[in-house]
């Protein structure tokens, strides 16, 4: 029996971006408008996110894309999710939604390119 790979627990802003499909751009913008996300840098000055964060931006992303909340609304959304205890949550549906999302655009690819063969 091989031992199961160990969970990542940091992520460049590289990965980060792949991760959520957003550009480092906006990351650093969301970090000046959400004082929750304040990632630490590494001793080469690179940030370095914690998977917590990244559930945070994927929730901050959902509110935002999905659910058309403004940067404000978003914040106070996120506000009153802490305040309730309901954040880990909330970050955990808003990342089964991006898992979802992204696996019903890589079915539709397959279909398209199976459909292509014929």
């Amino acid at each position: 029996m091989s031992a199961a790979e160990p969970i990542q627990e940091f992520f460049s802003i590289g990965e980060v971006c792949d991760l959520t499909d957003l550009k480092p751009h906006v990351l650093r913008y969301w970090e000046s408008q959400f004082r929750f996300l304040s990632p630490a840098k590494n001793r080469s000055g690179n940030r370095v996110y914690q998977r917590r964060e990244v559930e945070l931006i994927l929730l901050v992303k959902h509110l935002l894309y999905t659910e058309k909340y403004t940067i404000e609304g978003a914040r106070q959304k996120v506000d009153e999710q802490r305040k309730g205890g309901d954040l880990r949550s909330a970050a955990r549906a808003a990342l089964t939604v991006q898992t979802l999302d992204s696996l019903e655009t890589e079915l539709k690819e397959l279909i398209r390119f199976l459909s292509a063969d014929k």
